[in-house]
């Protein structure tokens, strides 16, 4: 029989209520305690925001400028991105299963440059992304493509299973040539995702009308990074994507295609999670960049 508990009086904090916050992360308190964890690996619970690497570009474009050694150019940097957006195939054969930080895996996919991007299936079985231990799910969703049914649908399937799994989905408003990419449209994009069940929704910055967009979805928005600028530029539109209340960025190219990715990416996080200008942001990239090109001893 199991020993008696004879150690004193009791202490049940009488004076102390029972904890009922709120989750911190907007649009999320009713979910799951296994989902709000996974979003909690994702979004610092601190600051509430998110430095995310996308470097999931192979699998549609192949190695792309930046990746083309995943193994060696991406590890060191991971421990400076709150969360890695990859491909299942990337993460198993070239980010070691030491890390520690949260890992978005694409969940769609099918079509190369060489088709209509828009005509993806979902290309990630939840039970895989179980396996993993992935934070959450990616998929595209073309609003205003020609398949943009079947892509809105690929989303809401991914929705279903992850919440059998406690598994969040992030939805990403992808952007043709044929689409206008303005805050109406943005607007139109990121509303629909968090109405059909995506917990997390990724589009691009727009200088007019970008508070609207977050403003008018329910669920956490992180910026697109999309193409490679001036440091500068890629600092200064984090810098007002974040004040016009963007929950963070996923950035690729202008982390891993920079001169010095090790640095740009601590600036980066300087400015979403430390409020840095971007004036400060850039004078910090540029004095890690220098620091890491100056020689040993």
């Amino acid at each position: 029989m199991p020993e008696a508990d004879t150690q004193g009086e009791k202490n049940f904090f009488l004076d102390t209520p029972a904890a009922t916050d709120a989750f911190f992360l907007k649009g999320s308190s009713g979910y799951d305690w296994g989902m709000q964890n996974r979003l909690a690996r994702i979004f610092r619970p601190e600051t509430g925001r998110t430095v995310m690497l996308a470097i999931d570009h192979g699998y549609f474009q192949g190695p792309t400028t930046g990746l083309e050694r995943v193994d060696v150019s991406i590890p060191p940097l991971a421990p400076h991105a709150d969360a890695l957006m990859l491909t299942r195939g990337s993460l198993r054969t070239s980010i070691p299963p030491t890390h520690r930080g949260a890992v978005v895996v694409r969940a769609s996919g099918g079509p190369s440059i060489l088709k209509d991007l828009s005509h993806e299936r979902i290309a990630l079985d939840m039970d895989d992304a179980v396996r993993m231990n992935v934070s959450a799910v990616a998929v595209q969703v073309f609003v205003g493509g020609e398949h943009e049914t079947d892509s809105v649908q690929n989303m809401t399937r991914l929705v279903d299973a992850g919440y059998r799994a406690g598994i969040p989905v992030l939805g990403v408003t992808a952007v043709g040539k044929e689409l206008t990419r303005d805050a109406r449209y943005l607007g139109l994009a990121t509303r629909i995702c968090a109405e059909l069940g995506a917990q997390i929704v990724k589009t691009y910055y727009v200088s007019e009308g970008f508070e609207r967009v977050t403003a008018g979805c329910p669920v956490p928005v992180v910026m697109a990074g999309g193409k490679k600028l001036p440091e500068l530029e890629a600092l200064t539109m984090a810098y007002r994507a974040v004040a016009e209340g963007a929950a963070g960025v996923d950035m690729g190219r202008n982390i891993f295609q920079s001169d010095s990715p090790l640095a740009m990416i601590q600036a980066v996080a300087s400015v979403v999670h430390g409020g840095a200008t971007p004036g400060d942001a850039h004078d910090l990239y540029r004095e890690l960049r220098e620091s890491a090109l100056a020689p040993a001893g």
